[in-house]
């Protein structure tokens, strides 16, 4: 295999595409790391729902609870 040359405009423009690619990876990452909050935040909601629902039947005691539709039309 012949090893070749890099010349200065090409070893710029090669370094300039890795400094996008590096600019893009921080970028998805930094979206991921979001995506992975959100989700801890959505756990922990869920979890503080199921316990509001455990809290609210324990007010009610033994009586079931009553439940009032809406009309539509």
């Amino acid at each position: 295999m012949d090893r070749k040359d890099v010349g200065d405009r090409q070893l710029d423009a090669l370094l300039e595409r890795l400094d996008r690619l590096c600019a893009e990876m921080h970028s998805l990452n930094r979206h991921l790391d979001t995506n992975e909050h959100l989700l801890r935040i959505s756990r922990e909601l869920s979890t503080l729902n199921e316990s509001l629902q455990a809290l609210a039947y324990a007010a009610l005691g033994r009586q079931a609870p009553t439940v009032r539709r809406r009309r539509t039309g």
